[in-house]
This record gives C-alpha cells, sequence and structure tokens, in this order.
C-alpha cells in the first residue's frame, strides 16, 4: 500500500513532521514512529494505515505506486531504484 519511504517522503513534501501528520490523520505519534521504522511496505492496522494515507491525500500528497502512472501533474518525485535504507532525521 505505502513504503516508509514514500511516507517519509510525503512528510516532507508536505514540511510537516511526525507529530504534525499523526494529528492530521487521528492516529498517535508512536503509530507514525513505528510506521516509519517498518523496512518496506508499511506494517500496521489497516484502520490506521488508511488513515494516515487519506491525511496525505488530502493535504496533497499522491502516492504512486510502483509502476504506476500519474496523470493528475503536479509536482512529485518518484524513487527509480530503492537503495539501501537510510536513517533519516526529523
Amino acid at each position: 500500500m505505502i513504503t516508509s519511504f514514500q511516507m517519509r517522503a510525503a512528510r516532507a513534501l508536505l514540511g510537516i513532521d511526525q507529530k504534525t501528520l499523526a494529528e492530521l490523520a487521528g492516529v498517535s505519534l508512536p503509530t507514525i514512529q513505528r510506521m516509519e521504522t517498518s523496512v518496506g511496505n508499511v506494517r500496521g492496522v489497516v484502520e490506521s494505515l488508511t488513515k494516515v494515507v487519506d491525511a496525505l491525500n488530502r493535504a496533497g500528497v499522491e502516492l504512486i505506486g510502483e509502476h504506476a502512472r500519474s496523470d493528475d501533474g503536479g509536482r512529485g518525485v518518484r524513487l527509480k531504484e530503492p537503495g539501501p535504507p537510510r536513517r533519516v532525521r526529523d
């Protein structure tokens, strides 16, 4: 559904921290922290994950799946080839 890399990138595009995303999604800060430390696809309760994805969409981020097209225009980023995981600072 969404990777931890996408989640962190979406926050960066919006210029928000983990606490703000938690508030927008109606989930706890530890939930966001756990999701963002997942390797690959985000793991967690489906309801919480859905709330996060919906919050990012409402805030203006389009999450693009692998091999999917984005026809809506607008600016964005796409990871061509995932590299080794790196620690991203908040």
